[in-house]
């Protein structure tokens, strides 16, 4: 009896990460260069060497494409939280990880840029984008709960949750994400006396 292939279910998952990979690249590099609207489905499946059905096996929607780290991010949120050394702030250990994250520093400002305008400029792109942190939001409320003993997150868990995920927004074009995100935090742990708000 041979011993069974422990590495194909590594290798499996690495074609999948490729393929996912080469048709969230397929379809940027399309819209940016034609636009949203004027780029079909079978299109960026064409340029990534896929069928239809296999692009709709990696993403749920054509607005999906643009979002491929969705399930990370998702995942590195809860791990954020849940997996910080003893005695961790939970801020300072969200804050990493979001500061981790390409779109924190991305290595093409340019690019990520025309990303960004795209995204605004695109009434469905925007949507999405705005439901995915969202989500993303409820997320990381529902790892707090979890990691103050709680079945689900209070109305303060959820706040927190809501103004950390805002914050990671509304930093995506300031000159240095990393320092504008900080910043955002500490005016969260101070509260709004130091924002001089009544």
């Amino acid at each position: 009896m041979t011993e069974p292939n422990r590495s194909a279910p590594g290798l499996r998952q690495r074609k999948k990460a490729r393929s996912r990979r080469a048709l969230a690249d397929a379809a940027l590099r399309l819209f940016l260069e034609r636009g949203y609207d004027a780029v079909t489905v079978a299109e960026i499946a064409d340029a990534a060497d896929v069928s239809v059905p296999t692009l709709f096996s990696y993403f749920r929607s054509k607005e999906a494409l643009l979002f491929d780290l969705e399930p990370e991010i998702d995942a590195g949120l809860v791990a954020a939280v849940a997996q910080r050394s003893p005695g961790r702030d939970v801020l300072d250990a969200v804050q990493e990880y979001l500061m981790s994250l390409p779109t924190a520093d991305p290595p093409d400002r340019e690019q990520f840029e025309a990303f960004l305008a795209l995204v605004h400029g695109t009434p469905a792109l925007r949507a999405h984008w705005q439901q995915m942190w969202l989500r993303h939001a409820d997320t990381l409320a529902d790892a707090l709960a979890a990691d103050r003993g709680l079945e689900t997150p209070d109305l303060r868990i959820r706040a927190v949750a809501r103004f950390i995920i805002d914050a990671v927004m509304l930093v995506t074009l300031e000159p240095d994400p990393p320092a504008a995100l900080a910043d955002l935090l500490a005016l969260l742990r101070s509260g709004l006396d130091a924002a001089g708000l009544p």
